[in-house]
């Protein structure tokens, strides 16, 4: 009998970092998704300082949870790790992780896509970019919950 996949959903009031799933006999494929906060300049605003993000904690937890056992299932994954920063990400640092395990590269990438995707998409987190001379809401698609 194999071992249930390792799921893992953090969310957190710092930058995240790739952390390495556990080693499965049967992973082949560890695909790591980072998203890093880029150092911009608005036209208007100056450079930027920061992104804040605020976070419906629970439904955002549940969300993710739901995401990583769909992505789980699709593409018979090994594990999923997925963790994002709630609060203060400068530039250069990460906001967001998403690692995938798989038997195969090409259901790594797809289920990795699929889910950053995804999150966007579904999950209630809100970025706010801080300029040296003001702030902005980014614009995004409404949550929508899948039937």
């Amino acid at each position: 009998m194999s071992e249930p996949p390792f799921v893992e959903i953090t969310l957190t009031q710092h930058p995240v970092q790739a952390g390495g799933l556990p080693a499965c006999p049967a992973g082949g494929a560890e695909v790591i998704f980072l998203g890093r906060t880029r150092a911009e300049h608005h036209d208007v605003h100056g450079p930027l300082d920061h992104l804040d993000y605020e976070v419906h904690t629970p439904l955002a937890t549940s969300t993710l949870q739901a995401l990583a056992t769909e992505a789980v299932e699709r593409w018979t994954l090994h594990a999923v790790r997925i963790q994002h920063a709630a609060g203060k990400v400068g530039p250069r640092d990460a906001s967001v992780c998403i690692e995938v395990l798989a038997g195969h590269r090409a259901e790594g990438f797809d289920a990795c896509r699929w889910l950053i995707d995804a999150l966007k998409a579904q999950v209630p987190i809100w970025k706010r970019e801080v300029w040296a001379d003001g702030t902005t809401w980014v614009d995004g698609t409404p949550v929508r919950r899948e039937p």
